[in-house]
């Protein structure tokens, strides 16, 4: 990114959209002046410009909730910033994993339906969990005892996935597919693999002649 080509507004302002890089979930809009943004590209960590403290001010220096920063897109106009991270831990100050988890009473969205859009759901939930880790919740156990009950749990998913196969019973094999998916989505956000990735490869591999 050259920094010339940005247009900050007569503040010497800019608003950066902070987005979760692998669930795509908006996290946040803060503002950074050039000199939060030249620290965010020298320290990989998203720095802002508090306008009510006048002062630089570094995600997650206090709380520990730091954002690694994955790529900075600036739109068509040059005065407003895109920034792809990697959340550890919530990005809202209430301890939400977004801080759009309010929804104005009356307003739907009215979207096409999508077969997978339950994937893209479950993937934004699961990035959730992890950010807040709320007690009781099954992704959170399963984010706190790490890499290898995960693995465990995929290899025990999967031979299930077998054995109902095996035993030609689709209502059988339907559940275990369905627990499958879902374990290798909660290890996809342990390995910060995004499901757009796995989806490329596909897309590459169908490409070849």
């Amino acid at each position: 990114m050259k920094l010339e080509r940005i247009r900050f507004n007569e503040q010497g302002l800019i608003p950066a959209i902070v987005q979760d890089a692998q669930s795509k979930e908006v996290l946040m809009l803060a503002y950074m002046n050039e000199q939060s943004l030249k620290k965010s590209l020298e320290t990989g960590e998203t720095w802002f410009y508090s306008r009510s403290r006048q002062q630089l001010w570094h995600k997650g220096a206090t709380s520990g909730n730091v954002q690694k920063i994955v790529e900075i897109r600036y739109d068509c106009d040059q005065d407003a910033l895109l920034v792809l991270v990697e959340p550890k831990g919530p990005a809202c100050h209430t301890g939400e994993y977004s801080c759009f988890h309010h929804l104005l009473e009356g307003e739907k969205v009215h979207a096409q339906p999508d077969r997978f859009q339950i994937l893209n759901v479950l993937e934004t939930i699961i990035a959730k969990r992890e950010a807040e880790r709320p007690e009781g919740s099954y992704t959170t156990y399963l984010f706190e005892k790490g890499i290898d009950k995960i693995l465990k749990k995929v290899g025990e998913e999967a031979a299930e996935v077998i054995i109902a196969a095996k035993n030609r019973s689709a209502e059988e094999l339907q559940w275990e597919v369905a627990d499958l998916l879902y374990h290798l989505l909660v290890l996809l956000r342990e390995q910060n693999v995004s499901l757009d990735a796995i989806m490329r490869v596909l897309s590459e591999r169908h490409a070849r002649p």
